[in-house]
């Protein structure tokens, strides 16, 4: 569809979601709304009800914002383009505007997601030789994806600064939420008032980072996982990035999101374009909607793992550098017995890789230490029924190493040298195409030589001083897209490889390098006490199956806490569960109970790796209830957590959302949860009962006296149709 003059409301409808764009022959698109499904209302009237006066200035007003603010129309906040030629050619306006809506799977969309539908907007400014584009889709969860392009036509060259297209949000949207941390404490929710002016998340170390947003919300205040109308942005980016909320003094609130550019990162010649990256974005009736749209589009991607989610070993926190083969064997026949399903050596294989002082960069298998190579721990891995894993950091670089030594104009810089080590480690320029020929050279050697099935991929080190030799201009922007390139080379080389990405933990799990991943390493830390915060809130954005979740030893590595194995277990079975401890340390009784978690894990992982995530929004805020719940809502499973001294003794009601309030559902415990419950504290449900979903949503159960940090699962099962509407009939018999 293409407009010539005037303006007309397009509405486009998908997975319960409604968006209405003003479109005009002049201006890129007007996001008017976006959220509950509008049904086959009429659009035409939309653009009157919506319509602003403008009074005496028409910047004041802001009658008209675009998915691309543009500074000349009047837009008083920052501009959605930033750029010039040289300190020209920097305000732009548009001659005229296309418009075109497409289907997925037509001529003029053919390559696009299933049931999606896509709005792009073209504006051309001749003056300014420039062609302005933005790309906005609703997918078939109701998810929204939204970008913006610009294309050089000019004689001389144009340098973008910034380009951060914005999504508008409700006059209710009153509170803001967002995420921060550290290293080991990663995902640790914000909140603060959505005032005037630009509440701004920034990453410049070349990636999200473990302070990282995540996802910037905007609601009503107060809102909660199942309650207030709530918006929310993430960039699928793993650079330097910014994402931004703005609420202007005409009364427009903008969430945005881009990519952040270092000076000169982008010059574009005549012809050439750039693409910010996507600015992924849902809503919902309280933040589980939100998520669940996210969700259904990440399950649904061609790409996203399907397979088993198979339970494995990561030896670090059992061996560190200390690669003992016969140590590394007894623990390849534990790991087997309790029923683990992939065995993954960390780091310390590679050449010189006796600390973490050197060797980065080395890919080669030290045969210092293994004079056989890896195959004896590989192929008893295999034998054992195993796949195999290995850790490798591609784009970091040890001063100490060969390659550093014969290639130290492959290291970033910028004229004074590699720039500060952290973590006794630099970076690699894979911007250099033989720096970028020889890791996947070194890596596909290795892959194809024992049969890796899986890869951790390690970035420890922020990109500082992240200049390319020998000219010194910065290389974050080429450096991220050659991962990406790295990343998908050998998957299209090794078909079934997955990858995990691991950025010192928690520090890269974006949607960007998710494009090419299978899994996360949430955090370095997996004290499980603060793995039940970390784990709840990057489930905001992943669904479990990405989620590394691994039971630790009794006594954490990170924080010195001790916990009871059951509190561990349990909370590393609501993710893609791993091991992460010396099981040769561990006693036969305690193999046994791990044993049993992992035959716990399995029996659920097809529920967790594929229902609905539902949390209760807690009464107590010491007691966290997480649950998922089948598509068909026929089966559940919910885990209570009480991660602190509750306020009262007893503690009050649990409630159990998500379930079809219309049927009765069996209520147990699972073993070997049920031993947190002592007989003496035990309320009388817990034996086994049958309750409406809207019972178990509205009443709820009484939460067993639990200790602080200590755990019970509940398996929910749909039983039968509840007459009298979901439960009467029920709670006369409970009577």
């Amino acid at each position: 569809m293409e407009l010539s003059t005037g303006a007309i409301a397009e509405h486009l409808r998908r997975g319960g979601t409604s968006v209405v764009l003003r479109l005009e022959d002049t201006e890129l698109p007007c996001l008017l709304y976006w959220g509950t499904d509008l049904g086959d209302a009429e659009t035409a009237p939309i653009l009157e009800a919506t319509a602003r006066p403008v009074g005496d200035s028409v910047v004041y007003a802001n009658p008209v914002v675009a998915l691309l603010p543009r500074h000349s129309s009047g837009w008083l906040g920052r501009p959605g383009l930033v750029g010039s030629r040289a300190g020209r050619s920097w305000s732009m306006s548009f001659d005229a505007v296309t418009h075109e809506v497409a289907e997925a799977g037509t001529p003029r969309w053919p390559d696009g997601a299933p049931g999606a539908v896509r709005v792009r907007s073209t504006g051309t400014d001749a003056v300014n030789g420039l062609v302005v584009t933005t790309e906005l889709e609703l997918h078939a969860s109701g998810l929204l994806r939204l970008r913006a392009g610009v294309r050089n036509t000019g004689p001389d060259g144009y340098e973008v600064v910034s380009l951060l297209p914005a999504l508008p949000v409700g006059e209710q949207a009153n509170e803001l939420l967002d995420m921060t941390g550290r290293h080991s404490r990663e995902r640790t929710p914000q909140r603060r008032p959505f005032d005037q002016g630009s509440w701004v998340r920034e990453a410049w170390g070349g990636r999200p980072g473990h302070d990282s947003a995540t996802v910037l919300c905007a609601g009503e205040a107060g809102f909660g996982f199942r309650r207030g109308r709530v918006w929310g942005v993430h960039l699928a980016w793993s650079g330097n990035q910014v994402l931004t909320a703005e609420r202007s003094p005409s009364g427009w609130r903008l969430l945005r999101g881009g990519e952040l550019l270092l000076p000169g990162e982008r010059v574009l010649a005549r012809g050439e374009e750039y693409w910010s990256p996507w600015l992924v974005a849902s809503w919902g009736e309280g933040l589980d909607e939100l998520s669940s749209r996210v969700h259904r589009f990440l399950r649904a991607r061609p790409q996203h793992p399907r397979s088993t989610r198979p339970v494995l070993l990561n030896v670090w926190e059992a061996v560190y550098f200390d690669h003992d083969l016969p140590h590394l064997l007894d623990l390849a026949e534990r790991a087997a017995a309790v029923g683990v399903e992939r065995y993954v050596l960390d780091d310390g294989w590679f050449r010189g890789r006796r600390d973490d002082t050197a060797g980065l960069g080395d890919w080669y298998v030290d045969d210092g230490v293994w004079p056989d190579g890896l195959a004896p721990l590989t192929d008893r891995v295999h034998e054992l029924g195993m796949q195999f894993g290995l850790w490798f950091e591609p784009e970091m670089v040890s001063l100490d190493s060969d390659l550093a030594r014969e290639h130290p104009e492959w290291l970033f810089g910028t004229g004074r040298g590699p720039g500060v080590p952290s973590r006794q480690q630099h970076v690699l320029d894979l911007g250099h195409p033989e720096a970028f020929d020889h890791v996947l050279e070194r890596m596909s050697e290795l892959v194809a030589r024992y049969g890796i099935d899986f890869i951790k991929w390690d970035h420890n080190r922020p990109l500082v001083d992240a200049g390319h030799q020998p000219t010194g201009v910065p290389g974050v922007h080429v450096q991220t897209l050659a991962t990406y390139r790295l990343m998908d080379a050998l998957k299209s080389r090794f078909s079934g490889l997955e990858i995990e990405s691991c950025c010192g933990g928690g520090g890269r799990l974006d949607l960007g390098v998710m494009e090419r991943c299978d899994r996360v390493w949430v955090s370095d830390n997996i004290d499980a006490h603060e793995r039940q915060r970390m784990q709840r809130w990057t489930s905001l954005l992943l669904p479990p199956e990405l989620l590394g979740t691994h039971v630790g030893s009794a006594r954490d590595h990170t924080t010195g806490r001790s916990l009871d194995l059951d509190f561990r277990a349990g909370t590393a079975v609501w993710g893609h569960l791993g091991i992460e401890w010396d099981l040769s340390a561990v006693s036969d009784a305690d193999l046994d109970e791990l044993g049993e978690w992992v035959a716990v894990h399995k029996s659920l992982r097809d529920l967790l790796h594929t229902g609905d995530v539902v949390r209760a929004d807690p009464t107590d805020p010491a007691v966290w209830i997480e649950g998922v719940v089948a598509a068909d809502r026929s089966d559940a499973a919910y885990r209570v957590a009480m991660v602190e001294h509750p306020l009262t003794d007893p503690p009050g009601r649990i409630a159990l959302p998500g379930l079809d309030p219309d049927r009765t559902y069996r209520v147990e415990l699972v073993a070997p949860s049920d031993g947190a419950v002592s007989p003496a504290d035990a309320p009388a449900w817990v034996k086994g009962i049958e309750l409406g979903g809207r019972v178990l949503a509205e009443v709820g159960l009484v939460c067993p006296r639990l200790a602080v940090d200590t755990l019970v699962l509940l398996r929910v099962t749909a039983v039968r149709r509840s007459a009298g509407g979901g439960g009467a009939p029920v709670l006369q018999d409970a009577r």
